[in-house]
């Protein structure tokens, strides 16, 4: 009972942030980046193209929603029930929010400042499509092309968004012929994938820990039992002194690097701790790699496999 409780807890806590995160993602669209007449990337730039093109205030929201359709049933079967069900609800609540939002604006929030507007709108915009994603969310389009890619690769959610989006934005002049909004197109297209990946990565950022101690084994303990995480013990030897030591390898989320700290603080003041940032860390507990597999390269490590076998 306690779990189907939690469950449903971050469940709806993680509907509520993405209709928070649509509403901040319509804001910054609708303030800052629609009234500077900017075609962005993504469905909603299509849906902007048209909506120049027709004058219907709608039709953001309505091609938004069309373009979601089609590719909700690609996503089925490759992301999951889970994120399809999140971004039918996203793609939603966006394609609402984008098209009775822009009305409410006669013009952009900064008059007179078409640059900062579009700075301003991005950081919102990558902002939002962040925390939708940290949510296990999508609001669609491009969006759901990211997280396919993502789910079978290494290649970062935002730079898939980067290419998908580099042609949307670069087909707005066939039709308008005005290279100015082109360019604050693609200055809005990079800070929004820089701001998306800043959201994505802080939560998966790693840090690596080498303790040295008299205490390491209480230190590891704790590390295990109140860190929720691994250490491996390392044989070493202090060159001043000429004793050996003991030595903590500790790897964990940025983001519990605070506990790591406040563990040894508490069992060792004295204890000498170094940290590093790590790119990528991969296993259990972590990331899993996403790499396909190279048939030629498995047939050779089976050969050699073999060979080694028979010589013993």
């Amino acid at each position: 009972m306690t779990f189907s409780r939690k469950k449903l807890w971050m469940s709806s806590r993680d509907y509520v942030m993405i209709t928070l995160a649509a509403l901040i993602y319509g804001f910054g669209f609708s303030a800052f980046i629609l009234p500077e007449k900017v075609v962005i990337g993504g469905v909603t730039g299509l849906g902007t193209i048209v909506y120049f093109l027709t004058g219907n205030p709608y039709s953001i929201g309505i091609t938004q929603y069309a373009i979601n359709l089609v590719l909700l049933a690609i996503a089925w079967r490759i992301v999951g029930k889970t994120f399809v069900y999140r971004t039918v609800f996203g793609a939603t609540v966006i394609s609402l929010v984008v098209m009775f939002m822009p009305p409410l604006f006669d013009g952009p929030l900064v008059p007179g400042q078409p640059f900062m507007n579009v700075c301003i709108g991005a950081v919102l915009s990558g902002l939002a499509l962040g925390i939708v994603f940290i949510h296990n969310g999508s609001t669609g389009g491009t969006d759901i092309v990211a997280a396919i890619v993502a789910k079978k690769s290494n290649v970062t959610v935002g730079r898939t968004m980067l290419y998908v989006d580099f042609a949307i934005i670069s087909s707005s002049y066939i039709f308008f012929h005005d290279i100015t909004t082109v360019v604050y197109g693609f200055i809005v297209l990079f800070v929004l994938t820089y701001m998306v990946d800043l959201m994505i990565n802080t939560n998966r950022q790693a840090v690596q820990f080498i303790i040295i101690s008299k205490h390491w084994e209480k230190i590891a303990n704790a590390v295990n039992k109140y860190g929720r995480r691994g250490a491996t013990v390392i044989d070493g030897m202090g060159w001043y002194t000429k004793q050996p030591v003991k030595i903590l390898l500790v790897v964990c989320r940025k983001i519990e690097s605070v506990t790591i700290f406040r563990i040894v603080k508490n069992v060792d003041p004295n204890a000498f701790i170094t940290q590093a940032n790590v790119n990528g860390v991969y296993g259990q507990g972590f990331d899993q790699l996403k790499f396909k597999a190279d048939d030629e390269l498995n047939k050779k490590l089976d050969e050699e496999a073999g060979l080694d076998g028979a010589k013993a």
